[in-house]
């Protein structure tokens, strides 16, 4: 070293010479450069020493940085969009193009370490280790200016000194740089991790085929609180401030039995009804399965309502109706329920339709002499459904081949003595007949074990029955009693009944399917029925009528219709069921539907675990 006047080798190991020159690691920064030391004796520091050691550590440093640095925006873009990171390294080299990074890339890994400025401690004003870093680099910066322009330094260190400007910083936070800037490299530890969190999140949405959550939105208006995924129709907060729904208008925005909430749940303005009778000869053992009856295999989808009526029902009426409520499962409530005597009716409703039905009434007529034997007569229930009212009736008339005036006696009593409605207001009082209680309603529905039966002898009726069954059935409706009766005007004034395409559900042997082989010899019949009368033409469309062969438990098979009845917009100004239901019923057919399903589970396991394969 001229500087110091001896050769470099020989000042190693002396008091106050600079130490040996350490291989710079790849990364190294202008930080780790020692500040300038005088030589013993006052003399001036070893320049040549500064610019070798600064001269290696930038070159060093050029080459971890070409082996290791972060992508550019572009660069990242680039990739995002399938293309080689390859090609966008080349376009950011090309002349005009600026640079990697907007600092030197000798400072790449140590500008962007150097932490905020702390305070020293005992000092009053602002120390900061990392002014005094930068300070030092600004020294030795400008002292390899002034050397290399002296001592001819290369040109590619020049180069990498030359100032470059920085690139413009977007001001959207949603910019590239900065997602580009928060990423992580594969070789670092903490990679995995971070990229399995971010997997995490991201499937932790509904997934690409939903709407994003609300949560994620940007902007903090209150528009961005309002669920985006959900199926429920948005309230505006001026329909909840509206009161003109009181005034019970038809046409009021918001009127809860209004027209927009019958649009909503109805759009064609028509419920789903199912309607079933059934005779059960006060048999104590219930079907093991009640599918066939309220499930058909001819309906694809479950109806919004059901209506079931008995007579001669078995003794235990509650366990019946938790048979309902099983088979019906968790989407149906019972919404009403009532009997008199040995008549059941049971009214269940989806469970979110609830809202739309007024009070349920009922009324009884006992059609017996004695008025204390109640296992003939009929059982009325009505409600008021949005804007149309409903009435429901089951009977049981007098029996006997012969007893057709009876049975017709029976019918007037019932129309007269049904004292239906009570408090639910008529929707149209001026067609209503104070003797005829089914003229009070829009849409009633009469079902039950009518009695009537086929004239002609039981010979007679065999002899039709052994021929196909839809020339079998139109023949044997020509005796039918009923049939006539209507015909002439005598019983159930406007009244229909869908087309029969069934046997006769009368009279069988309990768990066959043959007619009465008993003594007595009775004539197959006709005997449970389903009517329907409306007051507006159309309103009611019959979809199904059949009856049940699989049900044997009784010597009457089951009969069920399935129908479309109109619906109308109504008032609020009704008294309101808001929401009334059996809710003991409801949580004991769910406890009863649940256990059945693990009985039966354990069943199959039971079975595939006795299983033995046996080689023959």
């Amino acid at each position: 070293c001229a500087e110091w006047g001896q050769p470099r080798a020989s000042l190693q190991g002396r008091p106050g010479t600079p130490p040996a020159v350490a291989p710079a690691l790849p990364g190294a920064s202008l930080q780790e450069i020692p500040t300038a030391r005088r030589a013993p004796g006052g003399h001036a520091p070893c320049k040549c020493w500064h610019f070798s050691r600064l001269e290696r550590a930038l070159s060093l440093d050029e080459k971890g940085w070409r082996k290791r640095r972060f992508r550019t925006s572009r660069e990242d873009l680039t990739v995002r969009n399938g293309a080689s990171p390859s090609g966008a390294s080349l376009q950011d080299e090309a002349p005009g193009t600026p640079a990697r990074s907007g600092s030197p890339p000798c400072l790449s890994a140590s500008l962007q370490e150097i932490p905020t400025a702390r305070r020293a401690p005992g000092s009053g004003g602002p120390s900061s280790w990392g002014n005094c870093l930068s300070g030092m680099i600004s020294t030795s910066l400008d002292l390899l200016h002034r050397e290399g322009a002296s001592a001819g330094s290369t040109p590619r260190l020049a180069s990498l000194l030359s100032p470059r400007p920085l690139p413009a910083m977007a001001r959207n936070m949603a910019s590239e740089g900065l997602r580009t800037a928060n990423k992580v490299d594969p070789d670092h530890a903490d990679y995995k991790l971070r990229l399995q969190a971010r997997l995490f999140r991201a499937h932790s949405s509904l997934g690409p085929g939903r709407p994003p959550s609300p949560l994620a939105y940007d902007d903090c208006s209150l528009h961005s609180s309002r669920s985006t995924f959900s199926l429920l129709a948005p309230i505006r907060a001026k329909d909840v401030r509206s009161r003109s729904y009181l005034e019970g208008s038809l046409l009021a925005t918001g009127a809860l039995m209004g027209a927009d909430e019958l649009a909503r749940y109805f759009p064609d303005r028509s419920v789903a009804l199912f309607v079933a009778t059934w005779n059960m000869q006060g048999q104590k053992e219930l079907p093991p399965n009640l599918d066939e009856l309220l499930l058909p295999a001819e309906a694809d989808l479950a109806q919004d309502l059901y209506v079931v009526g008995v007579q001669e029902g078995c003794s235990d009426r509650r366990e019946w109706e938790v048979r309902l409520q099983e088979t019906l499962g968790p989407h149906y409530v019972m919404l009403y329920s009532a009997a008199h005597g040995a008549l059941y009716m049971a009214v269940l409703i989806r469970r979110d339709l609830i809202w739309f039905c007024s009070e349920v009434e009922s009324s009884t007529v006992t059609t017996r002499i004695v008025s204390q034997i109640k296992t003939k007569g009929a059982l009325g229930v009505s409600f008021t459904f949005f804007g149309t009212s409903l009435l429901f009736i089951t009977s049981h008339f007098t029996s006997g081949d012969g007893k057709v005036g009876e049975r017709l006696v029976d019918y007037s009593k019932t129309v007269q003595g049904l004292a239906l409605p009570k408090n639910v207001p008529d929707t149209s009082p001026y067609r209503s007949d104070a003797a005829d209680v089914t003229t009070r309603f829009d849409e009633v529905f009469w079902f039950g074990d009518f009695n009537f039966r086929l004239s002609g002898g039981r010979a007679a009726v065999e002899a039709i029955l052994k021929q196909d069954l839809s020339s079998s059935v139109q023949a044997l409706l020509q005796h039918d009693q009923l049939t006539r009766e209507m015909q002439r005007g005598s019983i159930f004034k406007g009244f229909q009944e869908p087309d029969i395409h069934f046997l006769p559900s009368y009279k069988f042997d309990v768990g066959k399917d043959s007619y009465d082989t008993t003594s007595k010899q009775r004539t197959p019949s006709y005997t449970d029925r389903i009517l329907y009368r409306s007051r507006h033409q159309g309103d009611i469309c019959p979809v199904k009528y059949s009856s049940c062969p699989g049900v044997r438990t009784s010597d009457h098979r089951p009969v069920y219709g399935l129908f479309r009845v109109k619906v109308r917009p109504g008032r609020d100004n009704i008294p309101l069921a808001a929401g009334k239901f059996d809710r003991d019923l409801y949580l004991l057919g769910i406890k009863r539907r649940i256990s059945r399903e693990i009985q039966r589970q354990q069943a199959l396991k039971s079975q595939h675990a006795s299983a033995i394969c046996t080689v023959s």
